[in-house]
């Protein structure tokens, strides 16, 4: 017996090995193609069989497209076509010529203000402009001035905090009040009930990054969630998207109502899932300047227990005085309604405002606020262990400037509630007449959605009309529009500049129309860029090229 017992004892155990090796190969196996089964079951419940259909075949697409672009002929093509496009972008912005003073090295002696002051006005003459080309008010947003007094009152302020570092309190105490109170005010503003509060960022990107950086940790801590998920809609600030990027968290974009333009609340409920950490909202959106269901998204919020963000960035300071100014209710024709979108909405856990949009403080100025503190302390960064000492920060910056803190603070302080509420009635009875003259006076084009503020976006409903040629046509009248895509379109965003100039925007529209449908070009630059977009499948592609180049020109001295 132990003759023959001694061989197999080592020979079972081996045998028992390889068995534990198989199943332990078969259960790896098996566990990868459960969760990869229920990741994809995920997937298509949030994109429904028509939009992943759609994503699989422009994935095909862009396989073979990309193919035929490899071929010597077609490449050499796109590549000339595209190195031309790229020159043309670094010729519009970077001056070229003998004539033209370039510094690219410190001066060996300091100069004085004066010559300062002269090679800034130098400067300006080199590229075709001046510092105060802005004034002629022909713009889509980009500038929120609020009147030279407001920009005393910004120098002024700047001038006695310029040095000022949050970062170090103790040094500057009055800068921490000025931003504390600068927080309570925008959440007041906003309804937050007690124990809301918030933090300042450097614009309204960051406070949508720092939003989606909270509930990524909070969902985390709170949840266990290690997969993040959030669900945006078409419309919602690419902000988020770059958020999600940096801090590895996957989006479903849902569609929204071509309609009412609003993000469709029965997609968003089948794309929610146990790794959705978020929902977002806009009021209102950067596109079209329309309004989400805030009370639809907050329900869902409730029921399944997730994070709201409302993202009130171009809100900002119109959005809270439509109702006391009587302008929520809308127009006499049901036109432009506001429904509730603070804080007073249950579900909202978090909104963004930007203090140096309509508020008109410094650029460089954005709040976020929080139902509760300790929703804010997700969003902290936090290191006992520095060497160099315990090292902790709000947001992403560690330095901050100060003097744009005390700058905000200053103009709120000099605007008040009714020099807000003034404002607010000035600039959406503004858009709501660009919109009216639209939708009654123009019939080639109609108004996207029902747009309660300050954006109106307008597409073409005539098929010998391109929207974006109409853009075009603006642009040779000395406007400087958005145009955007699905659907092909162009939108204002009113501010006070805009003001003096309502009824010559709607005329110079109109003719702007006349040309596209008479004499369309299809030669400038908004038909170029953003009809290249829809162009094939690698046209958003090369469009990011683009973009890419016109970021690499910028820094090209």
């Amino acid at each position: 017996m132990s003759a023959v017992s001694g061989p197999q004892g080592p020979l079972r155990q081996y045998l028992s090995l390889l068995l534990s090796l198989d199943s332990a190969k078969s259960g790896l196996f098996y566990y990868v193609v459960f969760t990869q089964t229920i990741k994809a079951h995920r997937h298509l419940r949030a994109r429904g069989i028509t939009a992943t259909v759609k994503e699989l075949y422009t994935w095909i697409s862009q396989q073979i497209i990309r193919l035929v672009l490899m071929m010597p002929s077609t490449r050499k093509k796109v590549t000339a076509q595209m190195d031309q496009a790229k020159l043309d972008i670094e010729n519009r912005l970077v001056p070229k010529g003998a004539n033209v003073t370039r510094h690219l090295a410190l001066p060996s002696d300091g100069k004085p203000l004066d010559w300062i002051l002269q090679e800034m006005d130098k400067m300006d003459t080199e590229m075709g402009g001046s510092a105060e080309s802005w004034r002629e008010g022909k713009l889509s947003g980009a500038v929120y001035h609020g009147g030279d007094d407001i920009t005393k009152i910004i120098v002024a302020a700047y001038s006695r905090y310029c040095v000022s570092n949050p970062l170090h309190p103790e040094v500057f105490p009055a800068i921490r009040k000025m931003e504390a109170e600068i927080v309570a005010m925008c959440v007041k503003m906003y309804r937050g009930p007690s124990g809301a509060t918030g933090t300042m960022t450097s614009g309204g990107t960051e406070s949508i990054v720092m939003a989606v950086k909270t509930y990524r940790e909070w969902a985390k801590a709170v949840k266990g969630i290690k997969e993040p998920e959030m669900i945006i809609s078409t419309t919602a600030h690419a902000a988020f998207d770059k958020g999600a990027d940096y801090f590895g968290i996957k989006v479903h974009t849902i569609p929204i109502d071509p309609y009412t333009r609003q993000i469709n609340l029965k997609l968003v409920k089948r794309a929610i899932n146990p790794n959705t950490i978020m929902l977002v909202g806009s009021c209102v959106n950067f596109p079209d300047g329309n309004q989400d269901d805030i009370v639809g998204l907050s329900a869902l919020a409730k029921k399944y227990k997730l994070g709201l963000h409302v993202d009130c960035c171009l809100g900002s300071f119109i959005v809270p005085f439509l109702e006391p100014s009587g302008l929520a209710l809308g127009s006499s024709k049901g036109r432009y309604k506001l429904t509730p979108f603070d804080f007073s909405v249950e579900g909202v856990t978090s909104i963004s405002c930007d203090t140096h949009k309509y508020g008109f403080a410094p650029k460089g100025t954005s709040v976020i606020m929080y139902r509760t503190a300790e929703l804010r302390q997700h969003q902290y960064y936090v290191n006992p262990s520095w060497p160099g000492g315990v090292y902790a920060s709000p947001s992403m910056s560690g330095s901050r400037p100060g003097a744009l803190i005390a700058g905000c603070w200053a103009v709120m302080q000099h605007m008040g509630t009714e020099g807000y509420l003034k404002s607010c009635q000035e600039i959406v009875t503004a858009a709501r007449t660009i919109a009216d003259a639209i939708t009654d006076d123009i019939p080639e084009l109609y108004v996207l959605g029902n747009p309660p503020a300050s954006v109106v976006a307008f597409a073409s409903k005539h098929p010998k009309v391109d929207a974006l040629e109409v853009g075009d046509g603006m642009s040779k009248r000395g406007w400087h529009l958005n145009g955007l895509s699905e659907p092909k379109s162009v939108h204002i965003a009113c501010t006070r500049l805009t003001l003096p100039l309502v009824d010559q925007f709607i005329a110079d529209l109109k003719d702007s129309v006349k040309d596209a449908l008479v004499a369309p070009s299809g030669k400038g630059s908004m038909v170029a860029v953003y009809g290249l977009g829809n162009s094939s499948a690698v046209g958003p592609e090369m469009v990011g090229q683009l973009a890419s180049a016109f970021l690499d020109a910028m820094y090209k001295a």
